[in-house]
This record gives C-alpha cells, structure tokens and sequence, in this order.
C-alpha cells in the first residue's frame, strides 16, 4: 500500500515532465526493428532510411527524456532511495547507449549494418525497452513517483 506520493521536482503544474518526454522516443526506436525486417524482406532503401531516421530521432528525444528523468534522480531524496529507480536509470543508460551505436552505425550507409549488427541492436534495444518501460511503471505505480496525492486511490479500493 502506498503510504505518501513521491512528487517530481522536473513537473509543470505539479505534471512530471519525464513521463510526457519518453513516449515518442520509446515508439521511434521500436519501430526501427519492423523497419529493418521489412529492409531485409525487400531490399528497399527506403526501409534502411526510415529505420536510420527512426533511430535517430528517437535516441535524441531518449536522452532529453532521460536528462529529465536523471535530474529527478538526483534532486529528489525519496527517488534517490528505491532501488528500482537506480535500476530503471541504469538500464535506461544502457538503453541510450545502445540505440546512440544503433544510430551511428547507419550514418552514411543506412542499408551497409542492418544485417546482422544493425538488426541485432534494435532487437536489443526493443528488449531493454521493455524491462525499463516496466521498472518505470513499478516507479508510478507501486511507488507513486510522480503520482499527487488527489490522484491516490481510496485506502479501501488498494
């Protein structure tokens, strides 16, 4: 049972920021894994530069996302306490880091790394996506980061 919210000092009008920040990056670099079967299934350009614009795009927008999500970490006590958040940051870093090589290595000849490495990273990144996205969850959800009190569900209904 959540006894007390743990509010975020990166929020606009008592809203998190982090959580309006991550969804476009998390849907650019899950993409990019449909975009590279799809190059592989027809050899079209096309699929290897969406899949180098999807990477891209959504790495950049991952790392403001998780600037923001950092500054919480290091400027609130409470977060700074649960072990979950340290988890969900240290596999977002990981993340990044990834998709930042993913993005890098197709600059120039987006088609040249798809297979194997270029495939194989946005797997990977998909797969890192998904544990981080549920940490982050658990941060919300069972430890009410980010989560105002008026927004608390009655003791009874836990």
């Amino acid at each position: 049972m959540i006894s007390q919210p743990i509010l975020s000092k990166m929020a606009i009008n008592g809203h998190p920021v982090h959580p309006m920040l991550i969804h476009f990056p998390v849907a650019l670099l899950l993409a990019v894994v449909p975009c590279d079967l799809a190059f592989l299934l027809t050899s079209d350009y096309f699929w290897a530069r969406a899949s180098l614009w999807l990477a891209g795009v959504g790495t950049l927008g991952g790392w403001v996302a998780g600037t923001v999500g950092l500054l919480d970490l290091a400027l609130v006590n409470q977060i700074r306490r649960l072990i979950t958040a340290w988890c969900h940051s240290i596999l977002a870093v990981m993340l990044l880091s990834l998709a930042t090589l993913n993005w890098l290595m197709r600059v120039g000849q987006p088609d040249a790394v798809i297979l194997p490495w270029g495939l194989y990273l946005s797997l990977l990144s998909a797969a890192l996506i998904a544990v981080t996205s549920f940490l982050g969850g658990q941060l919300v959800y069972d430890h009410a980061v980010g989560v105002t009190q008026d927004k608390l569900a009655p003791a009874e209904d836990q």
